[in-house]
């Protein structure tokens, strides 16, 4: 996309596929100003402080350390804290496939964040560490049991206690999940093709918000 016009916070997001899209959220845009007073030494303490929360892992007393011998006061950490943790909270909650890292790394730019510590924002969410950062961050999100295995048939009823329902076509379906249930129903062929139906508008909605910043899914 090419434009003349002035860019705002997200609109490098809309051409890159990046995280925030038009939104930033408060404590990211807090973080983002307290930042010009850290330096790469403190940043860095602060970062792997976050990252072992995001992990599960107890953090507070790498915060205290850094409380007590940093040049930030107590307000000023805690916007810092919370922002680094917002802004790894929102790039986890994506699959990996689904940020562009050029994308995420303009977005931060456009917050006036230095190169420097947006070169180890990325490191944490595009490195090394990012499948064990995401095992956490699913193990720690709810989740609702996945569709394993569909099977179907059609069956015709010749005769029934109804004449109305004889020979009339039926779709016998049975969904597996990953939980291990089975279930097993019986769908008219009125209600299958607006299942059909409903499964091509979704899908079409699928792909319009694939076009969108947030959900861009990279090349």
């Amino acid at each position: 996309m090419s434009s003349t016009h002035m860019k705002t916070p997200g609109s490098a997001a809309a051409e890159d596929g990046g995280l925030l899209g038009g939104r930033v959220p408060a404590e990211i845009e807090a973080m983002a100003k307290e930042l010009k007073d850290v330096d790469k030494e403190l940043f860095r303490k602060i970062l792997k402080a976050v990252v072992s929360a995001v992990e599960g892992r107890d953090c507070s007393g790498a915060l205290a350390e850094v409380a007590q011998s940093g040049p930030l006061s107590d307000q000023q950490l805690s916007r810092v804290v919370s922002g680094m943790y917002a802004l790894l909270r929102e790039a986890l909650r994506l699959p990996s496939p689904s940020l562009k890292q050029e994308g995420f790394k303009d977005e931060l730019r456009e917050l006036r964040i230095s190169e420097e510590f947006i070169a180890d924002f990325a490191s944490v969410v595009f490195g090394n560490r990012r499948s064990a950062l995401d095992a956490v961050f699913t193990q720690q999100g709810p989740r609702l049991p996945s569709l394993e295995e569909c099977r179907w048939r059609v069956d015709v009823a010749i005769s029934t206690s109804s004449l109305a329902r004889a020979l009339q076509p039926s779709v016998l379906m049975q969904f597996k999940l990953s939980d291990g249930n089975i279930h097993r129903f019986e769908v008219p062929v009125s209600k299958f093709h607006e299942l059909r139906y409903n499964v091509a508008l979704i899908l079409k909605e699928m792909n319009d918000l694939e076009k969108r910043s947030i959900l861009k899914i990279q090349d």
